[in-house]
């Protein structure tokens, strides 16, 4: 099993590669909110029809309100992946540097398009030798955010001599007050964002990337007429306007990313880091934890640049947590008895 390096998600695959895991399965192994944005009826034509402008301008428009961006400066996307692959044929820049650990993705995409990447644990390091930086802001895995001001000199000095930030600001919905999303539009930024993780909705496929207008208009012609379905604009229009909800998500996430950093230490398990979507863990041998996890039914993330480190979503439920904790102590309890 080793495709679950690149991406989590794939429980079909897990069950296939564990086919005598215990059940129900429990997957832990997305950021993904497990108490997702209610979705009641939908409205029959934005399924049958093509979507108008006038349903994506009003996705747009409720997006840009909740995020505190100006709509203009705003592109929907199907997610923000597909946008993640498009920006080095967009931007053909060729020299980038790229926050280590982070979203591998963006490194990939870089990699394919030929660029020469450096890939550092402080990117902003390397402004002088570079015409890019990538940053993850909440970063995925670890949770760790850069100060705003040393952002936005780096943003001033890039833009001053047509180079590029890139800020991926997939969990920023946890964290409204690390986003640049006010700046957007400005010279020298790119800002994706994604719907489905915070509103626990990623099958909808809908994010949005803000940037000026020439590379907004070079990512349009390659998403083509209809990027995104009317279900998601629907959908996407509602979930952005509930403000309420919004508030009481951050809320509830925050009290379940607490109670879960609780019970893993309660077994020994040392949380170094993460989001209130996920939290990084640090165990001996990751690559056995995560086997003997996957035959217990729970699949959890696990990464090929560490042996260290595992990254578990919130469990949805308490008899989740339960069985996560417990396949944990079991785990723990056959390592002993192996030294």
């Amino acid at each position: 099993m080793t495709d679950d390096l690149e991406h989590g998600g794939a429980l079909d695959q897990m069950r296939l590669a564990f086919p005598n895991a215990s059940e129900p399965w429990i997957d832990l192994s997305t950021g993904i909110n497990p108490w997702s944005y209610p979705v009641t009826e939908l409205a029959q034509a934005n399924l049958r029809n093509l979507p108008t402008t006038q349903l994506y301008d009003a996705c747009r428009d409720a997006m840009a309100a909740a995020i505190g961006a100006k709509p203009n400066a705003l592109l929907l996307s199907p997610g923000s992946e597909l946008i993640i692959r498009l920006l080095p044929d967009v931007l053909q820049t060729r020299r980038i540097a790229i926050l280590a650990p982070a979203y591998g993705d963006h490194a990939s995409s870089w990699a394919r398009a030929g660029a020469e990447i450096v890939q550092a644990e402080n990117p902003l390091d390397y402004i002088n030798a570079v015409d890019a930086i990538v940053i993850c802001h909440p970063n995925n895995p670890d949770g760790r955010y850069f100060d705003l001001d040393a952002v936005e000199w780096a943003r001033k000095k890039l833009a001053a001599r047509g180079g590029w930030l890139i800020v991926d600001e997939a969990y920023a919905e946890l964290i409204p007050d690390l986003s640049l999303v006010s700046k957007g539009g400005e010279d020298g930024l790119v800002i994706l964002r994604s719907f489905g993780k915070f509103y626990g909705l990623a099958g909808l496929r809908l994010g949005s990337v803000l940037a000026p207008s020439i590379i907004l208009e070079a990512i349009a012609r390659r998403l083509g007429v209809w990027p995104v379905s009317g279900a998601a604009l629907e959908i996407g229009t509602r979930a952005y306007a509930d403000m309420a909800w919004q508030a009481e998500a951050r809320k509830k996430l925050l009290i379940a990313a607490r109670q879960l950093d609780v019970a893993l230490e309660s077994v020994g398990v040392s949380v170094v880091g993460g989001t209130d979507l996920f939290r990084l863990v640090e165990v001996d041998d990751a690559h056995a934890q995560f086997h003997h996890l996957a035959e217990a039914g729970v699949y959890v993330r696990r990464f090929d640049w560490s042996e260290t480190h595992l990254r578990i979503g919130l469990p949805a439920t308490l008899e989740a947590q339960d069985k996560l904790i417990g396949a944990l102590t079991l785990s723990a309890g056959l390592g002993a008895q192996r030294r």
